[in-house]
């Protein structure tokens, strides 16, 4: 819906302006790179409502250790992730009529979005971690998934033109590395700001998944 809605409609209003109409191309490895969010939330949710509802400790009872727990989880928002893109890449083709520049943009944009699964699904998994209240994990991921959607270059670009307190925002968001190496691997842009982006955003999955994993392994079965 985003790359119907909002490219079509962008689309539409530049070209009116005698602007380019190239939006679509821009916005649809923008939405590629988001499905990295969401697989992050569909980790933590999977977390939190398993200790909510006791499943976690049903599990633990079973064959199964938390470690083997976790990285299925892991595991669970990586496909979603990739599985996302897929479909993404193909409506792409239909409704652009183009597809990835190459083989390498290929692998750069299931790269950027596989580590950023990680990265998200580590950072929603630490939130469920800490958090016992519904009200307040609802609330805190409904308000980081806003935040990290809008302040990125998932939309639109990150230029001179923007205030400089947004162009901070968009460079502190991991998600703008993820987009930023999507859309370059499916323009056939990729260049050495591109790897040095993405090796920042592993350095950063490293340590939050590190967090992840030490909150996780210190925290109860069930929240109640």
């Amino acid at each position: 819906m985003y790359l119907v809605f909002f490219g079509f409609g962008f689309q539409s209003f530049s070209s009116s302006g005698g602007a380019g109409t190239s939006y679509l191309s821009f916005l649809a490895p923008g939405i590629m790179a988001f499905q990295a969010v969401m697989a992050g939330t569909v980790g933590g949710s999977m977390l939190w409502a398993d200790r909510r509802w006791g499943m976690l400790s049903q599990l633990l009872v079973g064959p199964f250790t938390r470690t083997e727990y976790l990285f299925g989880i892991m595991l669970t928002s990586l496909l979603f992730g990739l599985g996302g893109a897929t479909v993404m890449l193909a409506l792409a083709a239909v409704l652009l009529r183009s597809t990835v520049a190459s083989w390498t943009g290929a692998v750069a944009i299931y790269g950027a979005i596989a580590v950023g699964s990680i990265f998200f699904g580590s950072l929603m998994l630490l939130i469920s971690a800490k958090v016992k209240s519904n009200n307040a994990y609802n609330s805190i991921q409904v308000l980081l998934i806003f935040f990290v959607n809008f302040a990125s270059t998932v939309f639109y670009p990150s230029t001179p033109a923007l205030p400089l307190s947004l162009r901070v925002l968009f460079a502190a968001n991991p998600l703008t590395y993820v987009a930023d190496t999507a859309r370059a691997g499916y323009l056939g842009t990729l260049g050495v700001t591109n790897g040095y982006e993405m090796l920042g955003l592993v350095a950063a999955t490293a340590v939050v998944l590190g967090l992840a994993i030490r909150a996780y392994l210190r925290s109860d079965v069930s929240t109640e």
